[in-house]
């Protein structure tokens, strides 16, 4: 096919899909208005698109409409529209778009965050379900302890490190729980594959604005020639293919050899396959289902806990307090767990606020609407992409006074259980309805034990320059799905010897 052949199509593609979308248009919720052919395209800021997608809530209101090349494009800014579509309405707004270049071209249509709503998918969560609901938690509590105290015990020896041992312990406290697989080192194989992975999917497949690149818009796209001037992305999407796939296949068989062998380690993936035979089938989605957990945790929890450094380094007022919290109740003579969560209400206050100052995921991940429907007397049609704008719902003044401040004590007060859920971002910061994460508490209760371990026994304080000026810390974000910050310059120490020495046991004794 020749290149004036293919522009030829692509021009008469996209004058289709703008004729169909006039008549879509009709009655639409509120938004930016469209160009021809191109739709909202330059409206669009693919880097940081929550925040172009807050300015249009401020504009148009709780739901606002664009389109791409004729393709709706929703973003819902209230946890009430959220509610009202994504949960109460879930059986049509489960589907997820026909993601070609993240799911057909770069093999990731098996992972459950991107398959298609069905069977399939269904079938997906039942199975996470069975061995992340919250009945299965204290089963992986050993998991849990021991990569915190070792996370705890580098933090003390190289604090200057701090972003590369979150890292470290995002990925290996994922290995540990999918696989039984325990890191020894830093530069361990399969933390750097996981790295690799995640990269993919944070900067280079996902970064063209939320996974939507112009071969999903323009799904004919798919087949033309990956020799041809413009589909770079073809042969890109052949390399990723390969690694998402070996990311997949190299920590599953290595655990299915330690079965084998008779020493593999209770994790995620020994509590599914069990003592007996699995079928083909089940085998292949224990081990996408795996692959999905340890891609969709690591950054997530990465956002999570930089953005927890730099608030206690920010607000050390809170950081007293939640230390005060927990000698009240330990008296210094151990490190928290989890049996004392219900008496440390300040600590919980501070992983709510925690939750909601970072917004890990901040636009979610896409819904697909799958036939028309109309919200608040607008017509909103089939096909439609829905974005849940959490950034929006996590700092909406007229739910948080003073949003960009990390005051834990709003979850403290007394309020209607109205206020009560939108002001609680766990209700919604890890998604909505049937693609709500099943790995919420499995997540939830790893950040709470290592936010509480860290207030017993570290300090967290501004760095200083060679002249003994304080250094405020900056926030800068390269990631183009998730809010991870550039390591910032702040002061990192033990709270005392005993707090040492705490760590240090703690860490033999896992």
């Amino acid at each position: 096919m020749s290149i004036v052949s293919t522009l030829l199509l692509l021009a008469a593609a996209a004058l289709i899909a703008w004729v169909g979308s006039l008549q879509r248009r009709k009655n639409t919720p509120p938004g930016p208005r469209p160009l021809p052919l191109i739709g909202n395209l330059l409206d669009f800021s693919f880097q940081r698109l929550w925040l172009r997608a807050t300015a249009w809530a401020d504009q148009y209101g709780d739901v606002v409409y664009l389109n791409l090349f004729g393709r709706g494009v929703l973003f819902l800014n209230t946890l009430d529209a959220a509610a009202d579509l994504l949960e109460k309405r879930g059986p049509i707004y489960s589907d997820k778009p026909r993601m070609v270049m993240c799911a057909e071209l770069c093999g990731c249509e098996n992972i459950i965050a991107f398959a298609r709503y069905g069977d399939g998918f269904r079938r997906l969560r039942r199975l996470m379900q069975s061995a992340l609901g919250s009945g299965n938690i204290p089963s992986y509590r050993p998991l849990l302890q021991a990569e915190t105290y070792a996370f705890l015990q580098r933090l003390i020896d190289t604090p200057e490190n701090y972003m590369n041992h979150i890292k470290r312990f995002s990925g290996s406290q994922t290995l540990s729980i999918v696989y039984g697989y325990r890191v020894t080192t830093d530069d361990d194989p399969q933390l750097k594959r996981a790295e690799e992975t995640l990269d993919l999917l944070g900067n280079h497949i996902a970064s063209a604005g939320a996974g939507v690149w112009l071969v999903d818009v323009l799904p004919f796209l798919k087949y033309v020639p990956s020799w041809l001037p413009g589909a770079g992305f073809k042969r890109k999407a052949a390399a990723w293919k390969t690694v998402i796939e070996r990311g997949a296949d190299e920590p599953f068989q290595w655990v299915k050899n330690s079965m084998k062998a008779g020493n593999a380690a209770m994790c995620y993936c020994t509590m599914l396959m069990g003592k007996d035979a699995v079928d083909e089938k089940r085998e292949y989605d224990i081990k996408w289902t795996a692959n999905a957990m340890y891609i969709a945790s690591i950054d997530t929890f990465l956002t999570t806990m930089s953005h927890f450094i730099l608030a206690m380094v920010k607000y050390p007022a809170a950081m007293r307090k939640a230390q005060a919290e927990i000698d009240a109740l330990t008296g210094g003579r151990r490190l928290p767990s989890p049996d004392d969560r219900a008496a440390l209400p300040y600590v919980e206050a501070v992983l709510r606020e925690c939750l909601r100052w970072t917004a890990p995921v901040p636009l979610g991940l896409p819904h697909r609407l799958m036939e028309d429907d109309v919200y608040q007397g607008r017509t909103i049609p089939e096909g439609t992409l829905i974005f849940a704008n959490i950034w929006r719902m996590t700092h909406d003044p007229a739910v948080f006074v003073d949003p960009e401040a990390f005051i834990p004590e709003r979850y403290l007060e007394a309020v209607d259980d109205a206020i009560a859920k939108k002001r609680d971002p766990w209700s919604y910061v890890f998604g909505f309805g049937r693609r709500k994460c099943p790995g919420s508490h499995l997540a939830d209760a790893s950040l709470w034990l290592v936010m509480a371990c860290m207030l017993a026994t570290l300090d967290f304080e501004k760095a200083t320059d060679a002249s003994g000026a304080t250094i405020e810390p900056q926030q800068e974000y390269n990631n183009a799905t998730f809010r991870i910050p550039e390591q910032f310059p702040c002061k990192i120490s033990p709270r005392s010897e005993h707090a040492m020495q705490l760590v240090q046991e703690a860490a033999v004794a896992a």
